[in-house]
């Protein structure tokens, strides 16, 4: 499949799922055919919705306490990067495919009101849900950008923190996501993603299924390629860090929910793929 037929499919999934949120007021799911609910995320579908491990419990409620409730509803990631990261007063942070904006809202309360947090998304409906959240919120110290995550639309060595959710999986071209990280990140600035990636040979015909592909499995690197592009990249002190590993149970249940074939693929994916939290740094000189 294209990069940009990719691209365009992520884009129709992700402002359906914020159209949905704006005129219904529930979650919705990136792909096709699956049941709203508040915990509904791009990687999950069908029987998954609502239930799946995946996106399940992520966030705990003082964090979204004092959230708009469809920056929540919105919420599309596989992890929570902002409680991970250890943002401190005062720094700039940039979150890589922002949706909603939970993740940005979120960072705002973490750097206070001397520093400040970016949301890039390429999706026109996620923007608008977004600034309306924003407002919502009170937010002063946010501002959402239109753009793609392989061309960010900041100067060199503009943030201090990187953060994504399990966005950068959807990519058809990681490598230059990650340059263009490396390119905005200040020296001595620090990358951290909430990512899904797999360790072991996957199947191709998952690969190739066009629904996992938006719903995060199929464009999932595997652990040591990630570790590899990062250092390509220029990126220091690389560590990745397994935060919920998926049994042949959850597999067969995400495999059928995207028209696959269960029979033989799901148990040869045991704890073959995972969501992770993945550091690394920017060299300080």
């Amino acid at each position: 499949m294209a990069n940009r037929d990719i691209k365009a499919l992520v884009k129709q999934r992700y402002g359906e799922a914020a159209r949905r949120v704006i005129n219904v007021g529930v979650a919705a799911p990136c792909c096709a055919g699956a049941p709203a609910s508040p915990t509904t995320s791009c990687c999950a579908t069908g029987p998954l919705a609502g239930s799946d491990p995946i996106t399940r419990n992520l966030y705990d409620a003082i964090e979204t306490g004092g959230l708009p409730e469809a920056a929540v509803l919105a919420s599309l990631g596989c992890g929570n990067p902002t409680a991970l990261a250890e943002l401190r007063a005062g720094e700039v942070v940039l979150d890589l495919g922002s949706g909603g904006g939970i993740d940005v809202l979120l960072s705002a309360k973490r750097v206070g009101p001397t520093g400040k947090a970016y949301g890039l998304d390429m999706t026109d409906d996620m923007l608008a849900l977004a600034i309306a959240n924003k407002h919502k919120a009170g937010a002063t110290n946010v501002e959402f950008l239109k753009g793609e995550i392989e061309h960010v639309p900041l100067p060199d060595a503009a943030v201090d923190v990187i953060i994504s959710n399990c966005v950068i999986n959807l990519s058809a071209d990681k490598d230059r996501v990650l340059r263009e990280a490396y390119r905005v990140l200040k020296p001595g600035g620090r990358f951290a993603v909430s990512d899904v990636v797999t360790r072991g040979e996957i199947r191709p015909d998952v690969r190739r299924s066009v629904l996992a592909w938006v719903g995060c499995l199929a464009g999932a690197l595997d652990v040591e390629a990630y570790r590899d592009k990062l250092a390509a990249a220029g990126f220091v002190d690389i560590d990745i860090e397994p935060t919920r590993i998926y049994t042949a149970a959850d597999a067969r249940v995400f495999l059928a929910a995207n028209g696959l074939d269960t029979a033989t693929i799901a148990d040869e994916m045991d704890g073959k793929f995972l969501s992770a939290f993945i550091r690394a740094r920017r060299p300080a000189h």
